[in-house]
């Protein structure tokens, strides 16, 4: 017990000064971003506020935290600094390759780019980009935005977002008083959610980055535009399509996957049982089988859950010159899931999902400095995974008892983030939170104002039509 005790300590300690380093290190590389020193102070404290413990992240709660006055340099921050976006975006983007790359150095494994998308619910018409649609997050149609993600996926080391597009719907951008009213770019044009996925790889690309293979769910593997890209680029895929995806077989006979696997895979010798990789509980077990097609290098992946029998279809390209085998596509179909997690971590610690911004570019700023703070968290957790990692061996029989000490898991992004907030929040002035209970009343006060006000006005209308 004491072993565990000590080795906790040490784990601690290890994992604070190193995340405390890289995010000094990430706020260096920002700097140029910036035009002026005040924007990047202010980024600074955004930053800090991500990765602390406050129950809710928007401007109030982020400027009382940091020590300000009143929201207004927070609100500046996301809203009119001079600062370049799209340059921080790529800042953090090489951070998070950089620092997943290092701490893969010595364990091989496949790098992979997964795609997906993920929203925000909304209340109200005033934000950029919201509209009832189908969110997942909310399993539903609901009023919200959507944004497209890019996920650098190190295998056997880690995973962090590293791109991101916001959707606008086409009538957004058609109406001038709306574009004009939520910040949106003159030069903006409409852009599907396969084609946001080629502006974010694009980038990805521009800045060096390379992928074993990209992988994407049914609104990218249905998107022909989105795979004749990466065909262009030489860039391996295994991307979901749904079961009334037409392709062509090597017979030259034109199926639907559904139809394909119902013709071609009755057999049960047909399918092999493997593994889709490792996860918190064990190995994900399914069955799996692949059609040629009339290409050499497009092959349809299929894979069935063993107790319910539901089927999942995979398009998938390698390019000449590449390894072209079942396993490998297995292992790179697995390595899609990551992306999820990474929502998951950047909604639960960081605020993702809490941005209360409306503007265009307000949105994106908060997603870069959400990213940022997973970066910085998922890079220490990868680099130190080794070191604080001692669990007890993996159990070989059903009926083995248990060892005597379990050991611990290592160092997760949640728990880094936790030492993170420990080290760098501070206790407020005793004044400042006199003062800060006071502004919010009195903020409030005039917003109920102001509320009630317009109520009357509705009031009279509805009293005139009647």
């Amino acid at each position: 017990m004491t072993s565990t005790k000590s080795e906790a300590a040490a784990a601690v300690s290890i994992g604070a000064g190193l995340a405390l380093r890289k995010r000094d290190e990430l706020l260096g590389l920002l700097r140029p971003c910036f035009a002026r020193t005040e924007p990047w102070l202010q980024a600074g404290k955004y930053l800090s506020a991500l990765v602390s413990e406050l129950p809710r992240v928007n401007g109030w709660s982020i400027a009382r935290r940091g020590g300000d006055r009143t929201p207004d340099r927070t609100q500046r921050l996301l809203n009119h600094a001079a600062w370049d976006t799209s340059a921080a975006m790529s800042v953090v983007r090489r951070f998070a390759a950089g620092g997943l790359e290092e701490a893969a150095r010595r364990r091989g494994g496949m790098v992979i780019g997964a795609i997906d998308e993920t929203g925000q619910e909304k209340a109200g018409q005033a934000t950029a980009g919201v509209k009832r649609q189908y969110l997942g997050c909310a399993g539903k149609v609901a009023n919200g935005i959507n944004t497209v993600h890019l996920s650098y996926v190190r295998e056997r080391a880690g995973h962090a977002l590293i791109g991101a597009r916001q959707w606008i719907p086409a009538e957004h951008i058609a109406d001038p008083v709306k574009s004009l009213l939520t910040g949106l770019p003159l030069d903006l044009a409409f852009r599907t959610k396969g084609q946001l996925a080629i502006d974010v790889c694009a980038t990805a690309y521009a800045d060096g980055l390379r992928f074993d293979f990209a992988c994407g769910d049914e609104v990218y593997g249905s998107c022909t535009q989105l795979r004749e890209f990466f065909e262009a680029r030489g860039q391996a895929y295994v991307l979901r399509v749904p079961s009334n995806f037409t392709l062509t077989l090597a017979a030259g006979t034109r199926l639907t996957c559904a139809d394909a696997v119902q013709a071609l895979l009755k057999h049960p010798r047909r399918w092999e049982v493997r593994s889709a990789g490792g996860g918190s509980k064990g190995e994900r077990w399914y069955a799996w089988a692949w059609l040629a097609t009339a290409s050499a290098r497009h092959h349809l992946l299929i894979r069935r859950h063993l107790k319910t029998g539901e089927l999942a279809f995979h398009y998938c390209f390698v390019p000449e010159g590449q390894l072209l085998t079942k396993a490998r596509l297995i292992r790179a179909a697995g390595l899609r899931w990551p992306v999820e997690e990474d929502f998951a971590f950047g909604k639960d610690c960081f605020g993702l999902d809490q941005c209360q911004a409306r503007l265009y570019t307000a949105i994106a700023r908060h997603v870069v400095l959400v990213m940022a703070a997973l970066a910085i968290c998922a890079i220490t957790a990868a680099q130190l995974r080794d070191r604080t990692d001692t669990q007890a061996p993996s159990p070989l029989r059903a009926d083995q008892p248990p060892p005597p000490e379990p050991g611990m898991i290592p160092l997760t992004i949640p728990e880094i983030k936790r030492l993170l907030a420990a080290l760098t929040t501070r206790p407020l002035p005793r004044r400042l939170v006199i003062h800060w209970n006071a502004w919010t009343r009195r903020h409030q006060a005039r917003a109920r104002w102001f509320h009630k006000r317009a109520r009357l006005a509705r009031d009279a209308e509805i009293t005139l039509v009647s």
